[in-house]
């Protein structure tokens, strides 16, 4: 359990909460209770499901500034590293994750939410890549999962400009997957949770990694990974188990053990 982030477990969900106030900025050892967080989450096998979540008011704000401000190119090159790790262990989490979004999501804020499958906006929430305006540019991830995530064009236009997406531009463009009155996020989000971790999570673990190594290599190597995974799951009882059930009751009602 850490000082500055801790998991929070119940019903296969795990919340991962950040809790430094005011705004959740990523010192160094947020960024370190972060991936000790993901590793944790990620081997836990009664965990199905993640959600990552700031509190009420805010998701996390961006990087300390006032910590990085003092740092030269020598130590920022090592300070970097250590914070494209940490972001890096959330996007590996083998489980959905779900980023339950109130207030701001600036900077390391939205590269962390960026990690995430899933985001879950509340309707006065507000998300960016502001670091232009510090004379700097991402560095956690935002220059290369955002347009992955967004397009090219859409990403340029808020790394350059730095301006600040309102919820209902965000669900327009594909940044948000829902925009939820801003008290319903984090019950909006374990709802989400809650529905993937009923599922198959050898399968819902091989897909994701499909997906993802797909995302980042050309279609034939992409479709061998994916063949290999599919021929793989037919060792599993979960495979098993749902064929047998669709088999014998229809689609939609088979149980899985995760095994």
């Amino acid at each position: 359990m850490g000082e500055l982030v801790r998991i929070e477990t119940g019903e296969a969900v795990a919340t991962i909460r950040l809790d430094r106030p005011p705004m959740n900025a990523l010192n160094a050892q947020v960024q370190a209770e972060i991936a000790d967080a993901a590793v944790a989450v990620n081997s836990d096998q009664a965990v199905r499901a993640v959600v990552i979540y700031g509190g009420p008011k805010v998701f996390a704000a961006g990087a300390d500034i006032k910590e990085m401000s003092t740092l030269g190119y020598v130590e920022m090159s090592a300070v970097s590293e250590r914070l494209q790790d940490a972001l890096t262990a959330i996007a590996a989490i083998g489980k959905p994750v779900i980023a339950a979004i109130t207030g701001y999501a600036l900077g390391g804020g939205l590269e962390l939410a960026l990690c995430a499958d899933f985001r879950v906006l509340g309707e006065s929430a507000r998300v960016g890549q502001p670091e232009i305006l510090l004379g700097l540019i991402p560095g956690a991830g935002g220059t290369q999962r955002l347009p992955r995530l967004i397009g090219l064009a859409r990403a340029k236009d808020l790394i350059f400009t730095g301006r600040f997406v309102d919820s209902a531009e965000a669900l327009a463009i594909g940044l948000a997957d829902k925009v939820v009155p801003d008290d319903h996020v984090y019950e909006t989000a374990l709802g989400m949770a809650a529905a993937y971790a009923d599922g198959p999570a050898i399968a819902l673990r091989a897909a994701k990694q499909a997906i993802d190594t797909g995302m980042d290599t050309d279609i034939a190597a992409g479709l061998e990974v994916e063949r290999l995974a599919f021929a793989g799951l037919f060792a599993t009882e979960d495979a098993q188990a749902g064929m047998r059930s669709f088999l014998d009751n229809g689609p939609g009602k088979a149980r899985f053990a995760g095994r």
